[in-house]
């Protein structure tokens, strides 16, 4: 890691890989107390701005600091003290970033390369919130508004030119992607959804976000396909309707806990003879089956299983992988670009004050020698002194310095010398 001059960054984390789902809870933070989590946070040793990231997965304080190691110390303690931990506990699953890699793990972060789901968006939006929160309160300065738009930007970046979103990775996703390999444009379809579990649930917000409008919902019971249907603003109907259901169907995704198959061959014929031959689309999540394994024998209709969903998902996951090494490298080679524009605006901050400097000692001069002429001394001689003083007051400041420096031992202070006044050795 490259030594920064404007740079004093600290994350300190837990995340789904660190830390038990116990922990992780203990750990998270309320949006009612954050303001005043955010002002512990800056009354810590060396702390000047900090954000606080904290979702189901993970909770991350990130800080500008200029004690990075006596702020991390009390940045663990506090942490366990708040949520009424062990600081052994909490220490034994923490995480600790300094500088360089704060940048290359929020960016991470940023771009889902950190999550359950490798490349999930929701990421994303959560660290934007966590950043405008943090604004609000007046939490963060120039540095860590530079650190979180240079985040921003680069998961825009291995967004667009990897294909880590793409492909889905939920048995839910993948149903509803292969549905659009069968139909084009599912806004004109119509959808049974048998069921009413958590999967049914991510089927039909999928559905909806794909432009499917029209939904019906049948459970064993219809209090819950109702609570189900009214989220989705669909029909609910029970197990027993399917079969006067059934015709209607583009598209049927199962997902119920029964013991015995719900959809028979022959529910199934009777259904496609009425739709004319109309082809259907047939998803059956369930384990066991809740459709007949004959039913992929019929012409019209698309049957997939749970077995092939996983083959479509391990693909995804295999381009997934892949993208990732590319986002990988995309966020290194990002991160050195902001190390370097850290070290230019450090640079740039230092060279504004030397050129100040010379700026008050040359102003200081002139005014010296145009005195003198006023008060009718020779000319030549004015500028000469002008001159002479100039050089000397100019060059005072380093000869102290780099004697100071030869004398302590530096060993770069002779190249530095050469260096700054551009003398070939």
């Amino acid at each position: 890691m490259r030594h920064h001059q404007g740079m004093s960054l600290l994350a300190i984390g837990i995340n789904h890989n660190t830390a038990s789902v116990e922990v992780r809870e203990k750990v998270s933070f309320m949006p009612e107390t954050m303001s005043e989590s955010l002002r512990s946070i800056l009354d810590l040793p060396g702390i000047s701005e900090t954000v606080i990231l904290s979702t189901c997965n993970r909770s991350e304080i990130y800080c500008q600091s200029d004690k990075a190691t006596e702020s991390a110390d009390a940045l663990v303690n506090w942490l366990a003290a708040s949520h009424h931990l062990d600081p052994a506990e909490l220490k034994a699953c923490t995480y600790v970033h300094t500088d360089d890699r704060v940048v290359d793990h929020i960016s991470k972060v940023a771009a889902g390369l950190d999550s359950m789901v490798l490349g999930e968006p929701q990421i994303l939006g959560q660290l934007k919130s966590a950043y405008a929160v943090a604004q609000e309160h007046k939490a963060v300065g120039s540095m860590l508004n530079f650190v979180f738009q240079h985040s921003f930007k680069v998961a825009k970046k291995v967004r667009t030119e990897t294909a880590i979103g793409e492909n889905a990775v939920s048995v839910a996703y993948a149903a509803v992607s292969l549905s659009t390999r069968i139909f084009e444009d599912l806004s004109t379809c119509k959808a049974l959804l048998v069921g009413a579990g958590e999967t049914i649930d991510l089927v039909a917000r999928h559905l909806r976000e794909k432009g499917l409008t029209q939904i019906t919902v049948a459970n064993r019971t219809l209090a819950r396909a109702e609570s189900l249907a009214n989220e989705f603003n669909a029909r609910a109907c029970l197990l027993s309707d399917i079969p006067t259901e059934l015709p209607h169907a583009d598209i049927v995704i199962s997902s119920t806990a029964s013991q015995l198959p719900l959809i028979g061959k022959g529910m199934v014929e009777r259904a496609l003879k009425a739709r004319k031959n109309k082809p259907m689309f047939m998803v059956d999540i369930a384990v066991p089956r809740d459709i007949e394994h004959e039913v992929g024998d019929l012409n019209d209709v698309f049957l997939y299983t749970v077995d092939d969903l996983r083959s479509v998902i391990e693909d995804n996951r295999r381009s997934r992988q892949v993208a990732a090494q590319e986002a990988e490298r995309i966020i290194e080679n990002q991160t050195e670009v902001f190390s370097s524009n850290v070290n230019i605006r450090a640079a740039g901050s230092v060279i504004r004050v030397m050129r100040e400097k010379a700026h008050r000692v040359k102003q200081k001069e002139l005014d010296k020698a145009k005195k003198s002429l006023a008060a009718g001394e020779d000319p030549e001689a004015v500028m000469q002194l002008l001159a002479h003083n100039l050089t000397n007051k100019l060059m005072h400041s380093p000869t102290v310095a780099l004697r100071t420096a030869f004398e302590e031992g530096d060993p770069n202070a002779n190249d530095w010398a050469l260096k700054l006044f551009e003398i070939k050795p």
